[in-house]
């Protein structure tokens, strides 16, 4: 079985804080076998970690986290830049158009832009697979609503850390067991809804540090775009 890592940030993020080589040198030392570097609607790190991942012999699969209208989503296995601001709908078909595959991230968080606080339930399901743990949470209130969701309706299910800092790479892991080790058959995997999840909860201190960090990087963020 291969321990992947779907749902990280990098410095690339707007609240992201570490290089791309700072979270490859720690999905190696937690045992991961893939990582998907997935900046909010930036795919630039997710290309360099596919070129650099060979030398840290671990896999990385392209992708980006949408900021579509209706929510986050994320998009795997295209190292296309899927636009930002499109609605659910037609950002699923752009992924898909491109070669990916759409995960939804934290669908019951509204507070995070969980898709659910603005699309149905039957529009979910939709999506190629449903993020079912997601390790940044307080209460894991809303990643048992995820599981027994996509549960229900048996859609594919995966995990990711959603770090954005290096240390908590790998918090959470979707595990396949594709016939060749590849991110092409990883994805394969998933697809078909042949993956078992992992995760422990970010510790609380941390994800105070991440949303401290993310917050004041984001207050630079909006003051730098509004100055140019």
């Amino acid at each position: 079985m291969l321990s992947i890592d779907l749902h990280t940030h990098s410095e690339a993020s707007f609240d992201g804080r570490d290089s791309v080589e700072l979270l490859l040198d720690q999905a190696v030392a937690v045992g991961l076998d893939a990582i998907a570097v997935t900046d909010h609607d930036e795919i630039s790190a997710s290309r360099d970690a596919v070129s650099l991942a060979p030398e840290y012999d671990v896999i990385a699969i392209p992708g980006m986290e949408v900021s579509s209208a209706d929510g986050h989503v994320l998009s795997l296995g295209t190292d296309a830049l899927i636009p930002s601001g499109l609605p659910f709908a037609e950002t699923i078909d752009r992924i898909r158009d491109n070669g990916g595959i759409a995960v939804v991230p934290h669908p019951f968080q509204e507070s995070r832009s969980g898709v659910l606080a603005n699309i149905s339930k039957q529009e979910l399901t939709t999506a190629d697979a449903i993020e079912v743990y997601n390790s940044r949470l307080l209460t894991g209130f809303s990643n048992r609503q995820a599981r027994m969701f996509a549960s229900r309706r048996g859609l594919p299910m995966t995990a990711g850390s959603d770090a954005h800092i290096c240390e908590m790479v790998g918090q959470a892991v979707t595990k396949v067991d594709p016939p060749e080790p590849t991110a092409e058959g990883i994805l394969e995997e998933i697809k078909a809804g042949r993956t078992a999840t992992d995760g422990k909860r970010t510790p609380w201190r941390v994800s105070l540090r991440q949303a401290a960090g993310g917050l004041r990087r984001r207050v630079v963020h909006r003051l730098t775009g509004s100055q140019q």
